[in-house]
């Protein structure tokens, strides 16, 4: 299976078991920016259920932007938010401790462009996973796709189908129950080297 996929932050489960299926992986970055979708925004599992991770950004809603060329507003400190978030919904998972020096540079670096960021933070994630994705990006918008199953619907948080994936164990799940479909990272630090096996074992509702 060829795919065209959104690269986001942090992606959900649903971008990564379509990513684990799939012979070659074309990522879209020639499209426009939309708020509210999972290009800035990631899932999270807290001790009080689901939370939402989201970067700010520098965005005029009057001048449509790509998505490449949105700034990211650094003013708040929302990396070392995002980062103490992420230490008190994990500290205590069986695999924080192990990828946790690979993923605490991204929360302490610059960042300066929304994209590049995603980019960066998706390349750390599939080295954390190991996995070796035949990747490439688009070079031009195209809003009908011929050749390849178009997964970029995901990308919009309000309306995806809801993902019935396989229960693992999480760590707040007896609080709350299994919630599914998170941030990956959520997946990665429960889960650890088990994790593709999940992932290529699930099957993503389009």
């Amino acid at each position: 299976m060829n795919i065209i996929i959104h690269p986001t932050y942090f992606p959900s489960i649903a971008h990564f078991v379509a990513m684990a299926k799939s012979e070659t992986v074309c990522l879209e970055v020639e499209d426009n920016f939309i708020k509210q979708t999972y290009r800035n925004r990631a899932y999270i599992y807290g001790a009080n259920g689901k939370i939402s991770l989201n970067i700010p950004v520098v965005y005029s809603q009057k001048n449509r932007q790509q998505y490449r060329d949105v700034k990211v507003f650094n003013e708040d400190k929302w990396q070392a938010n995002h980062w103490k978030s992420l230490l008190s919904a994990y500290s205590t998972s069986p695999f924080f401790e192990y990828y946790a020096d690979e993923l605490q540079p991204l929360f302490t670096e610059k960042v300066e462009f929304v994209l590049d960021f995603n980019l960066k933070c998706f390349e750390t994630v599939c080295d954390c996973l190991q996995l070796d994705l035949n990747l490439s990006k688009t070079t031009v918008f195209e809003k009908e796709i011929e050749h390849k199953v178009d997964f970029r619907p995901l990308v919009n948080a309000k309306k995806e189908q809801p993902q019935q994936f396989d229960m693992y164990t999480q760590v707040f799940s007896n609080k709350h129950g299994f919630i599914s479909n998170l941030s990956i990272l959520d997946l990665l630090f429960n889960e650890g080297p088990n994790a593709v096996n999940y992932l290529e074992s699930q099957t993503v509702t389009l």
